[in-house]
């Protein structure tokens, strides 16, 4: 594992309507932040856990370090498009990369204010974007916090779903073996069979596993559930810890969103309901 990587801190999931996917993970009885308005153009809603969290982003306003994420949306519409790395120093990753041979973005600075009781502060990142060509399936980069107390706050790690941190990302590809070595290079790790999916491999980050498999291993593993259609190798999947089914399972008939009963211990929601990212819920 590379020294200045501590696992997954956060997934994104790129939007072209900030309202819409808002309204559609609220549904899903999640605990929003309020609305974020970054440095750079940028907007979101965070999902917080008690160690990693996921994000909701739309870029009304372009600017050269988002590009990626709204030519996402133009090409193939909403969907999971990014994995953050945990990190200490950014910059130190950005220099450990490029003695590995791996291109990546020189690091960059921004933030967001955010309103608290006590008055308004600013989250304030540091980010290393590793070149698409070593992560096919999407954008990869490292997020080093330095205001992880605004981040992190107690009033939004609490969910009606019942949900308590992140599980699994799965990426689905024809070339398994091919792309999970490319994001064994990055992470400096060799891959391992996969624990969910026959064929299939796993790299462990160091917290959250990153899954590799086709289209029709991951069909065969939770049947019923529709990945999102997206050319070449894309994150198809996150899947979530919780604490039981029974809260999710309410509010989804509640609000009348579509779910599948995979087992006594899984529930899955198609991609088609939720943004373009199907959704995965283990006890």
């Amino acid at each position: 594992m590379r020294k200045h990587i501590q696992g997954i801190d956060h997934v994104v999931i790129a939007a072209s309507s900030m309202d819409a996917v808002a309204k559609t993970y609220g549904q899903l009885g999640f605990t929003l932040t309020p609305r974020g308005y970054h440095s750079m153009g940028s907007e979101n809603h965070c999902v917080m856990f008690e160690d990693d969290y996921f994000e909701l982003l739309t870029v009304p306003r372009p600017h050269p370090a988002t590009r990626y994420f709204q030519s996402f949306v133009e090409d193939g519409g909403d969907g999971l498009c990014a994995l953050a790395l945990m990190t200490d120093d950014a910059s130190s990753f950005h220099d450990e990369l490029s003695r590995s041979n791996i291109g990546s973005g020189s690091p960059l600075d921004f933030s967001r204010p955010v309103q608290l009781a006590e008055g308004t502060r600013d989250a304030r990142f540091r980010i290393t974007q590793i070149d698409l060509e070593s992560t096919p399936a999407g954008r990869v980069f490292a997020c080093q916090h330095f205001s992880r107390d605004v981040v992190w706050r107690s009033e939004y790690t609490h969910h009606a779903n019942g949900v308590i941190g992140l599980a699994s990302v799965t990426v689905i590809t024809d070339q398994v073996k091919i792309l999970a070595s490319a994001y064994g290079q990055v992470f400096d790790r060799d891959c391992a069979p996969s624990l969910l999916f026959t064929p299939g491999l796993q790299i462990d980050t160091g917290n959250v596993p990153l899954h590799f498999t086709s289209e029709a291993a991951f069909n065969a593993c939770y049947p019923g559930l529709t990945l999102a259609n997206r050319p070449n190798a894309y994150y198809g999947a996150i899947g979530f810890r919780v604490k039981s089914l029974a809260p999710l399972r309410a509010i989804l008939q509640k609000n009348g969103i579509s779910f599948v009963d995979i087992s006594p211990t899984t529930l899955g929601i198609s991609g088609q309901y939720s943004h373009g990212v199907t959704l995965l819920f283990h006890l």
